[in-house]
């Protein structure tokens, strides 16, 4: 981990990652792929998305009704078996991403999209807060035609609201590696940390006051 100065308190604490390369273009072009779908199981359905440090996305789906899992990876990249280390250089082309497990009975995918879009800044480009560079740029990803319209209605919606560009990405899915196990659960499992205390847990909290009524019981 990089111990880095951030200047929104006058606070050293770790960050996310490092800084690595600032460049948008480092990730395979797959717009124009086709999506790969990702089979049900156990009637819950999986759904793919990037916006920063994933120690701050997993925690916020996992706070949300009807997720059942969150697990922390990287996508959107061009590199097999990316790691926390290849992937904060930037040339990977991965960003970190999150799999949400959730139950299409309990919560629907336009909402964890418009949870995507309403959990963070939709306007920054290639980072996410404190922590910039391609590895932290925001992808969504959709695996059907119906999907993508979704999101497209959401990404719409939000540009008028915020009248100006929305910087995230729009990709069909191809592939999601899983992190390294120290990586899932981390807000959760390391509280202390400067990072999660002073980045992590009040974008967390940010979110809960603008999404109250879809948080499970525990997490109001």
């Amino acid at each position: 981990m990089k111990l880095i100065l951030i200047k929104i308190l006058p606070l050293l604490f770790f960050a996310c990652g490092n800084q690595g390369d600032k460049s948008s273009n480092t990730h395979e072009d797959t717009a124009n792929a086709e999506p790969v779908r990702v089979e049900m199981q156990n009637g819950k359905e999986k759904a793919y998305f990037a916006s920063g440090c994933f120690w701050c996305v997993e925690a916020i789906y996992e706070s949300i009704e009807g997720v059942e899992e969150v697990i922390s990876g990287y996508s959107g990249g061009h590199t097999k078996n990316p790691t926390y280390e290849s992937s904060n250089t930037g040339k990977t082309g991965h960003a970190e991403a999150v799999e949400v497990i959730y139950d299409p009975n309990l919560v629907s995918f336009q909402t964890l999209v418009e949870v995507y879009f309403g959990s963070q800044d939709p306007t920054q480009v290639n980072g996410q807060g404190p922590d910039h560079g391609s590895q932290y740029r925001s992808l969504i990803f959709y695996q059907t035609e119906e999907q993508k319209r979704i999101i497209e209605e959401v990404k719409t919606k939000v540009s008028q609201e915020y009248k100006k560009p929305i910087a995230a990405e729009v990709l069909p899915f191809q592939k999601f590696w899983k992190a390294e196990d120290y990586h899932q659960n981390y807000e959760k499992n390391n509280p202390q940390n400067p990072y999660i205390r002073n980045v992590s847990i009040p974008r967390l909290n940010r979110f809960k006051a603008k999404f109250p009524d879809i948080l499970k019981e525990n997490n109001h």
